[in-house]
């Protein structure tokens, strides 16, 4: 059965430690997997070379770049649809277009707004179909992080990770899920009114208790930060939900003032603790430039591990199929 990567959760524990591993394999080796090679009817390598659909609904700078050389790293080709150049979702509908694409290419990886189109397109589809960012989840950004941590920290499981921010979008109910799925202990602050829907502090509490990792929900930044291992922030802005007005964005920063990383909250976490920010980072609102730009900061590791994590998975989902 085609296995897709939609949710965090899709991936076990141990099958999160083999994709990592796989990733750390390919930092070392980068060309020593060609899932997208062609390969003869007599099963001999060819000249030939598969195509991989990107379909990016959002705009991108390191999803692009991470995928596109990642698939050309693998042996393929990549295809690049940006927003507006298909008919994905307005003429045709995506479980059509799913249909039409798993004859054409090896994997479809789509950037989009509802995590509901990926569910459809992997419905449909013979191929596997990777989310490469949605409203929801970012389970991409997440296995890069935790790669990340890995190898600054020398392990995962047991360690505490502290998100600050909107607490109500995409990363951080990544880090919710991908962090207790490897065994982290994670806690989430923001705002009231910015706080995790319901059912991801229920399906992160579920597969907590099957990795031994936690689960802390509060408005209280301090209490998220106490002795963390790891600290964890996003812009306070997502991209689509941008204010109309100056006024509601200075309205915007204000709510979530208390929240951002600083040398203060810092003082808070543990020492030897590092700083991850997924990017884009805006200096002086989230996260104060002393410390991305400091020594505790793993921000350029991180973003580099998107290219080799995303390989890692390319290839762990080809070799299921």
């Amino acid at each position: 059965m085609t296995r897709h990567f939609l949710i965090d959760t899709d991936l076990s524990q141990a099958e999160q430690t083999e994709v990592l591993d796989l990733a750390a394999e390919l930092k070392q080796a980068p060309y020593s997997r060609s899932p997208y090679a062609g390969i003869g009817t007599d099963g001999a390598a060819t000249t030939g070379r598969q195509t991989v659909a990107v379909i990016f609904d959002k705009t991108s700078t390191r999803t692009r770049v991470s995928f596109a050389t990642g698939i050309a790293d693998l042996g393929g080709v990549p295809l690049i649809i940006g927003a507006g150049e298909s008919q994905l979702g307005h003429k045709e509908s995506i479980t059509d277009t799913a249909k039409v694409l798993d004859r054409m290419v090896s994997t479809i990886v789509w950037r989009t707004y509802a995590q509901a189109g990926l569910e459809e397109m992997a419905a449909a589809s013979k191929v596997p179909v990777i989310n490469a960012l949605s409203d929801d989840y970012h389970p991409c950004q997440l296995l890069a992080d935790l790669l990340t941590i890995r190898e600054h920290k020398g392990t995962l499981a047991g360690l505490t990770l502290a998100y600050l921010g909107d607490a109500a979008n995409n990363m951080a109910n990544s880090y919710l899920l991908a962090g207790v799925t490897a065994g982290m202990h994670v806690r989430v602050a923001g705002p009231e009114g910015h706080l995790p829907q319901q059912s991801v502090i229920d399906l992160a509490t579920a597969r907590a208790a099957e990795t031994g990792g936690s689960v802390l929900v509060t408005t209280d930044a301090a209490t998220a930060l106490a002795d963390a291992d790891v600290v964890a922030t996003d812009t306070w802005i997502s991209m689509g939900q941008e204010p109309d007005s100056a006024s509601a964005k200075d309205a915007t920063y204000e709510l979530f003032s208390s929240y951002g990383v600083d040398a203060a909250a810092m003082a808070h976490a543990a020492p030897d603790a590092v700083v991850l920010h997924c990017l884009p980072a805006y200096r002086g609102y989230e996260i104060a430039a002393d410390v991305i730009d400091g020594p505790q900061s793993v921000v350029w590791d991180e973003a580099e591990n998107r290219l080799h994590a995303q390989k890692a998975l390319m290839v762990w989902l080809m070799d299921r199929r």
